[in-house]
């Protein structure tokens, strides 16, 4: 019996839909998960192997920072070589911004206030529109404008949001509505607040994070908070986890949470116990071996790993595959809730991995059907 359904008290807000390249981002489309290239973007070959590394992890979407007019021309060259839509990341200096649509980016994310006059924005507008670009409006607490500052005397959440929708007027004045908005900070409950004053006075498509969260650990636990929080609340479309760690592990993380609130779902999603004296085998060693050998998968299962009697049962019964620690090194394996068969410890994490890849072609088929005889009635 598979863990997987629907969570339906999760209301998503609604929101205007836009794309970035062919992903669409808002209007209910599934929040995509997003994350940064940290190498010189002028090092295409380092550039492409990093990007590559987040798609074997799940990235929907990545950005790319175009520091100077060599890292804007070596888009081109970075863009043709991955599969996922790449943004580019604009400060200071709006010629990077029509360079890098030149070059192909899907977006732009640009902040307003440190990019120019309402002229030079204007002259990013176009080539947006141009090459057919979307935006992003990444308003920082570590970059409001001065009269913002001055206004409010420190960065808060009104401050955050006035300078999105000031920024926001200067696009719709100038037509151009595909863009979505950020409204970061390092802290959370600055975050999440400016987050949930815009989520009310206005419809466009939020991208969410927590930003300069910290590292892997502090930084995860930061963003599981905020993130979490506004996703619960069904705020944001799509994500990016900031970590001072290599850009799959923001994906690891973003797809965590969105999998931990049943928003989306992807490869195996282990339920563990933290393991005790009763364990039957060694149950922290074995789910790190698992997380290894099956992260090539990408359809979405569950399985359970508990390594005594006490809860194992009971969690095999809400996943696709379990396995509950038994006495004499022999441990009860479980598929689709109900007892199967016993396996030793030797052989386990061999037997695991099998069952789990034969089981992940057996739901994918199912999931294929399934999109299949949906097409067809539409036709």
């Amino acid at each position: 019996m598979s863990s997987y359904r629907p969570y339906q008290h999760i209301e998503r807000r609604k929101s205007r839909q836009i794309h970035v390249g062919p992903v669409p981002v808002g209007g209910g489309a599934p929040i995509t998960v997003q994350t940064m290239t940290n190498t010189p973007t002028t090092d295409v070959e380092a550039t492409v192997a990093q990007i590559r590394r987040a798609e074997r992890a799940g990235v929907d979407i990545v950005r790319v920072s175009c520091p100077d007019q060599e890292s804007a021309l070596a888009l081109k060259d970075i863009i043709r070589q991955v599969e996922v839509p790449v943004v580019a990341d604009i400060h200071f200096h709006y010629k990077r911004a029509i360079e890098a649509a030149q070059s192909g980016a899907a977006c732009l994310r640009i902040n307003p206030g440190n990019i120019g006059s309402p002229e030079r924005v204007r002259e990013v507008i176009k080539a947006a529109r141009d090459h057919n670009c979307s935006m992003r409006i990444g308003v920082n607490a570590g970059s409001l404008e001065r009269h913002l500052l001055e206004k409010y005397g420190e960065p808060n959440p009104e401050a955050l949001v006035e300078s999105a929708l000031e920024h926001a007027k200067i696009l719709q004045d100038n037509d151009f509505h595909e863009f979505k908005i950020s409204v970061k900070a390092s802290d959370v409950f600055l975050a999440v607040a400016a987050y949930q004053q815009l989520a009310e006075v206005c419809d466009h498509p939020l991208h969410i994070g927590i930003t300069e969260a910290g590292g892997k650990r502090t930084g995860t636990v930061k963003s599981a908070i905020g993130l979490g929080n506004l996703l619960w609340s069904g705020i944001g479309d799509t994500v990016r986890v900031s970590l001072s760690a290599e850009p799959e592990e923001e994906v690891h993380v973003g797809w965590e949470l969105l999998k931990s609130l049943g928003i989306r779902h992807r490869g195996v999603k282990i339920i563990s116990c933290p393991s005790c004296a009763r364990q039957g085998f060694n149950v922290i060693e074995t789910v790190a071996t698992l997380e290894e050998r099956l992260a090539h998968i990408e359809t979405p299962l569950s399985l359970s790993i508990i390594g005594c009697v006490v809860n194992g049962p009971g969690e095999a019964l809400m996943t696709d595959i379990g396995v509950t620690g038994g006495g004499n090194h022999r441990h009860m394996v479980y598929n689709a809730g109900k007892t199967d068969h016993t396996v030793d410890g030797q052989s386990m994490i061999e037997h695991i991995v099998e069952l789990v890849e034969e089981k992940a072609k057996t739901i994918q088929a199912d999931l294929d059907a399934q999109k299949a005889a949906a097409r067809r009635a539409a036709e």
